[in-house]
């Protein structure tokens, strides 16, 4: 009987955390252990400064199809292509996002790979690791805090208790605080409002802390934070920010050692580095800038991945932090499963081990895609990576390279998850080659910033999306008027919407077209430093399933956790 993912985890024989920093060439006196197996890297004395990575490092973005409940396994074949790498002689260095707890006890699972491609300790870092995202909750709503008690001591910013936008958060799926009503129970209690919670993977503290270049940078973008308006007609109101309410300086502190990226491994002994969460379908998708930057300066190859498909988490590394931090990719790897792309063809899950090439066709479109983007909108090279299952045939493997070849690009065959390192020997052989033999010199953006809000979400959904353009309700227009008018016209796009289809109808697999993007809602970041645009039903505090993850995960007596995945 095979191995479950946590019992093959728990079978490691780790190396020491010290072991893996020397490895990695990280000083001793900046390494600082939680335990024998993880640790944080003192980014105020070990910096990420552009001028301290080599020229020559390569960039390596992850990235893969619209999801799907067959699986794609991209984290699995980012820690295996690590792995790859390391077994052909590379010095390699993987930088990943932190798992919320949201998915790891609702339906998704945890974030740390798969069969024998993870990250270790694989128990902590899916639970509560290094302590970051409860850092972040606490700094979110300790500004939610003193918003109110502002209001309650006299209000002298005169800020509308209608017109607040800062929610406070948690990081667990959680429908039933959507939408609240707080301040109950009279004078002594705050004032009544209606209120709600985000998960804190949608926190825009979260997109700060990730985004941030160092201390001075973090408290500048906390300060800058929107929290909500001043009574008055709308021309006259006013935006408050945390600023105002002197809450950046606390934020901070809370925030002191979670802005520092954490170290651990991969079941081969490759460097790891964890630091962030943001998901993707409602945020920008990408652990932090820091820990890419600092896996760049590390590894002469830094292996990253983007969340969901590639029009989601892809186009916003691109676009929003390539475009913030100066990186560029130097390949870009596409994750894909035959049993996925027959999911986009119409097959059932439960038909799914059944060879079906008729299906595989209808369904290579969303992949095919996703490669014309990567390589005709972002001028990126790129690999598709075919992560193998025992099902997948000789006739529907040969029918997915041959699609992609008549795109001019290659195909690996990735065996991590049942292999290791051994099996990502492949794929790591292409992305050295595409890294020695082909150009990013003319990676461009998606879109141009001086557009107005209402071009520049259209060219998305036209471009990355390839539907007839993007529809905004009235709220939206007059939101995208109030926001250009405030002076945040020309910030870059961070658009929330289903991970499911290319559309904003998750119904709509494969590569749709003949549809528009419906926007209903606009929000600035201005700490963040983009506009979020919401489309379809797209909500920032997800609900655990019928039965969610956390029915089956449990826990000894002697402290050994199993149900994890």
């Amino acid at each position: 009987m095979a191995l479950s993912d946590i019992e093959i985890a728990q079978a490691a024989k780790p190396q020491k955390i010290t072991e893996i920093a020397k490895k990695a060439g990280i000083p001793e006196d900046v390494l600082e252990p939680y335990g024998a197996y993880k640790a944080k890297i003192d980014t105020y004395k070990y910096k990420t400064d552009d001028s301290l990575i080599p020229k020559d490092h390569k960039l390596v973005l992850v990235t893969a199809i619209t999801p799907t409940p067959a699986g794609e396994g991209k984290t699995t074949t980012t820690i295996g292509l690590a792995d790859g790498l390391q077994k052909i002689g590379k010095n390699v260095v993987v930088a990943l996002r932190e798992p919320s707890l949201g998915p790891v006890f609702g339906i998704k699972g945890g974030a740390c790979g798969g069969g024998y491609a993870q990250v270790v300790p694989m128990e902590d870092i899916n639970l509560h690791f290094t302590g970051d995202f409860h850092a972040i909750g606490a700094a979110n709503n300790l500004l939610a805090a003193m918003i109110d008690n502002h209001i309650q001591q006299g209000n002298e910013l005169n800020i509308d208790p209608r017109k607040i936008t800062w929610k406070r958060c948690v990081d667990m799926n959680d429908r039933q605080l959507r939408k609240i009503v707080d301040g109950l129970g009279g004078k002594p209690n705050g004032t009544p409002r209606e209120d709600g919670y985000d998960i804190t993977v949608a926190s825009e503290v979260m997109a700060i802390l990730c985004l941030a270049k160092d201390m001075t940078d973090l408290k500048d973008r906390l300060s800058k934070i929107i929290v909500g308006y001043t009574y008055g007609k709308i021309a006259e109101q006013k935006p408050v920010t945390a600023g105002d309410l002197h809450a950046e300086g606390a934020m901070a502190a809370l925030l002191k050692d979670a802005i520092k990226p954490n170290l651990v491994q991969t079941l081969e002994g490759v460097p790891a580095i964890i630091h962030g969460g943001p998901f993707a379908n409602i945020a920008h998708g990408c652990n932090s800038v820091n820990a890419t930057k600092l896996a760049l300066r590390l590894g002469d190859y830094a292996i990253t991945e983007a969340g969901f498909g590639a029009d989601l988490g892809a186009e916003k590394f691109l676009d929003i932090k390539c475009r913030m931090s100066g990186l560029r990719p130097s390949a870009v790897v596409i994750v894909a499963t035959v049993r996925a792309l027959k999911h986009h063809g119409g097959v059932a899950i439960k038909d799914l081990n059944e060879e079906n090439l008729e299906a595989l066709e209808k369904g290579l479109p969303n992949l095919l895609q996703h490669i014309d983007n990567m390589k005709n909108v972002y001028h990126l090279p790129c690999v598709v990576a075919i992560n193998a299952f025992p099902t997948d045939t000789r006739a529907e493997l040969d029918l997915v390279e041959a699609k992609c070849r008549e795109m001019g690009v290659n195909v690996a065959l990735s065996e991590v998850w049942a292999r290791g390192g051994e099996g990502g020997v492949a794929l790591a052989r292409e992305v050295v080659r595409l890294c020695d033999e082909e150009s990013n010199a003319d990676f461009a953006y998606a879109y141009d910033l001086d557009g107005t809000i209402e071009e520049k979400i259209d060219t998305i959904a036209k471009r990355i999306y390839h539907a007839d353009g993007a529809e905004l309700t009235a709220e939206a227009k007059k939101q995208a008027k109030q926001l250009t008018d405030m002076g945040y016209g020309g910030l870059p796009i961070c658009m929330a919407k289903t991970q499911y289809s290319f559309s904003d109808d998750p119904r709509l697999l494969g590569a749709p077209s003949g549809f528009k993007i419906t926007v209903r809602t606009i929000r600035v970041s201005a700490g963040a430093g983009f506009l979020v645009a919401l489309t379809g039903d797209i909500m920032t505090m997800p609900g655990l399933p019928k039965h969610p993850a956390a029915e089956k995960i449990d826990v000894d007596a002697d402290g050994r956790i199993s149900g994890l995945f």
